[in-house]
């Protein structure tokens, strides 16, 4: 039997923008990894609140990765309940997927809030991170490369604004963005 490899991306991807496609684009053509699953979270553990509903992350989160063969969008957080813990999503996926060797893909803009995280060191046994580099952030020796610095917050205030975000969100989840009416006004 053949274990499978996955990097597990989390985040909130409220909206997913292109630098979380090109960290997976990058996972998935130079990391040792079969696929990645994409985990939005339920509910932020450090009480960030969503802009968009659970479903509609998942729903953009699915047009944004859509590109790719080897990712999925899984709604393991929704399963699980309160508030998201990388170390409860991981145990869970480990429990339904005993097959499968787990690594945490991060940007190395998280490296600094890992002291706050909930048990770091078990996250770190569990799933070893694969860090990828983010422009604007100290980026860790050995880390191969850097993705442009794009966020979800300025993102969202473009939106609100009106303003172009063409070159920073998939297309398909602008398209889904001005559909269905989704961070107008809001700041």
């Amino acid at each position: 039997m053949t274990t499978r490899r996955v990097a597990v991306y989390g985040g909130s991807f409220d909206p997913p923008h292109l630098g979380h496609v090109l960290s997976v684009a990058w996972a998935l053509s130079a990391a040792e990894v079969d696929a990645v699953w994409i985990i939005p979270t339920w509910k932020h553990a450090f009480n960030k609140e969503h802009c968009a509903s659970f479903e509609e992350r998942m729903s953009m989160c699915e047009l944004a990765f859509a590109v790719f063969r080897d990712v999925e969008v899984s709604d393991v957080e929704r399963r699980l309940g309160g508030v998201s813990r990388t170390v409860h999503t991981l145990d869970a996926l480990a429990s339904e997927h005993p097959d499968t060797v787990f690594r945490l893909l991060i940007g190395a803009d998280v490296l600094p809030t890992t002291d706050r995280w909930h048990q770091w060191d078990e996250v770190v046994k569990v799933a070893p991170p694969l860090v990828i580099g983010r422009q604007g952030s100290p980026v860790p020796e050995g880390c191969p490369i850097s993705i442009p610095n794009i966020n979800s917050t300025e993102v969202r205030s473009a939106l609100a604004d009106a303003s172009d975000i063409k070159g920073l969100v998939p297309t398909a989840v602008i398209e889904h963005i001005r559909a269905h009416g989704l961070y107008q006004g809001e700041r």
